[in-house]
């Protein structure tokens, strides 16, 4: 139920007293940290210069639309500037929800021209191609997916502000959305059914063009490059993105779908991805807290996310390698390239001791380098034959990577190395222009600048650093990406 349908008088008064009230504060956050003010302060420059009125774009002139995880991402750092406006962000995105429970990976900005970005309204074709998939009919988008963040990032939203949070009913109104969200990936996308989703593109997994995907794309006969037009080759180095032939191929496997209706579990292209499913576990863990706080039970919740970790080591672990691999589902054979996304279950506060302390050992190890030849995280094993510092997710460190591999680190108790990365993040993000991103070993600048996600998360740690005293283990962040709740205690990782 929308419990602002029954709120009356008293409530109606109380949500406009407090959005009023945060109308009258400055311009720069009302809890800034009391360092470093200058990041802090070109950190929330960026945001603002990106904010449409009612989302965030990641870029004005290469991604001049909504992205879906970068949403979630950039709602956790405006929630340090507007409850307000990080609630306003995910509504948005959330407004353009499917009927089948599908959160669109773009929702398209009409006032901006077709070939600004592609692929734009005119080749997903939302309305007519997914209308069995109930297809919004007032709002274009695109019709595949993102990594499933938005939970856990309602829920950090709700902590920043509960009093104005509950005054707007904004867990209440999101709840239902984000069920449904969970509901479509856990049922319609276990495609390899052991339960764990697949994604059916590369885009989905928001990885774009990381070899983890080469070996897959390979059977996928690319589209002609005459059939389309990259725009964001007006806007990036060419060396910096992905291949005319990967994107040839990116466009065949979406035009295939989207010629099906957007239905799923018929394509070549179906992948099980570590990052993707442990995004989605955090999330039901944060689903859990969302439901509690609204007066239910998150048990089951809890439950459901523990026993997918548990899938998630079965599944996709290598033990030899001391992390976790994509699986193809259509040869059902592991995929044997070490990328970032193999690394991001370190979140999950239930994954059990012996992956935490591989994982650790693996990060910091010469194929990720992290604390000896690297300051950030790259994207791609240093060692790998595809490693190319520039080139988008073949190497490159990403700060929204950076920020989820922090959050684990802290989770599990590894507070020296969480803090390193806390300050190498938001300085190297500063000291890059708030770059897309950066070369792992010199931290020069790639893609685009000002952009939204690397400022909102270097926002996020700015905050979370200034909150934290040396020797205080956990930080207050940290505590805050799993809190316990009282329907069930946060267990924080098993420790053997």
């Amino acid at each position: 139920m929308d419990r602002t349908a029954q709120a009356g008088p008293s409530r109606v008064d109380r949500t406009a007293q407090l959005t009023a009230a945060r109308g009258t504060e400055p311009d720069i956050a009302y809890d800034p940290p009391p360092v470093p003010c200058d990041l802090h302060r070109s950190a929330a420059a960026v945001l603002e210069a990106n904010w449409t009125g009612a989302s965030t774009v990641p870029s004005k002139r290469l991604y001049p639309h909504q992205w879906s995880w970068d949403s979630a991402f950039i709602a956790i750092g405006l929630r340090h500037l507007s409850a307000l406006r990080a609630q306003t962000e995910l509504e948005t995105l959330l407004a353009a929800q499917w009927g089948d429970g599908r959160v669109p990976h773009i929702v398209f900005n009409p006032a901006v021209p077709l070939d600004a970005y592609f692929p734009s309204p005119d080749f997903w074709r939302s309305s007519t191609a997914g209308r069995t998939a109930g297809a919004p009919r007032t709002v274009q988008t695109s019709g595949i997916v993102q990594p499933p963040v938005h939970a856990l990032a309602a829920w950090l939203v709700h902590r920043a502000d509960p009093e104005l949070s509950r005054a707007r009913g904004f867990l209440a109104r999101v709840y239902p959305r984000l069920a449904a969200w969970h509901r479509y990936l856990l049922h319609r996308r276990d495609l390899g059914g052991a339960g764990l989703v697949s994604v059916v593109h590369p885009w989905e997994q928001g990885m774009d063009n990381s070899p983890c995907w080469d070996a897959p794309l390979a059977r996928v006969r690319p589209a002609p490059a005459r059939s389309f037009r990259r725009a964001d080759l007006d806007h990036g180095a060419a060396e910096d993105r992905p291949t005319d032939l990967d994107y040839g191929r990116y466009v065949r496997l979406a035009t295939d779908y989207r010629d099906r209706g957007y239905a799923d579990g018929h394509g070549d292209f179906a992948v099980e991805d570590p990052s993707f499913n442990a995004l989605l576990i955090a999330s039901e863990h944060a689903l859990a807290r969302i439901a509690h706080e609204l007066g239910a039970p998150g048990t089951a919740r809890h439950a459901r996310a523990e026993r997918l970790t548990g899938v998630l080591v079965e599944r996709l672990w290598d033990p030899g390698r001391g992390m976790f691999f994509c699986r193809d589902v259509v040869t059902g054979e592991q995929i044997g390239e070490r990328g970032v996304s193999g690394l991001i279950p370190l979140l999950l506060p239930a994954l059990p001791r012996e992956q935490v302390t591989a994982l650790v050992a693996t990060l910091t190890g010469p194929h990720f380098g992290l604390g000896t030849t690297t300051r950030l995280v790259p994207s791609y094993d240093l060692l790998g034959e595809s490693f190319d510092p520039h080139r988008y997710w073949r190497g490159p460190a990403w700060f929204n990577t950076g920020w989820l591999i922090e959050r684990g680190l802290r989770t599990h108790g590894e507070r020296e190395r969480a803090d390193a990365l806390a300050e190498a993040l938001p300085a190297i993000a500063a000291a890059s222009g708030f770059a897309e991103y950066v070369d792992p070993y010199t931290g020069e600048p790639c893609g685009t600048r000002d952009f939204a996600w690397t400022a909102a998360l270097a926002l996020d740690l700015v905050h979370g650093t200034a909150g934290r005293a040396p020797g205080a283990g956990v930080s207050p962040a940290a505590g805050e990406t799993f809190g316990k709740s009282s329907d069930r205690d946060s267990r924080g990782g098993e420790r053997g």
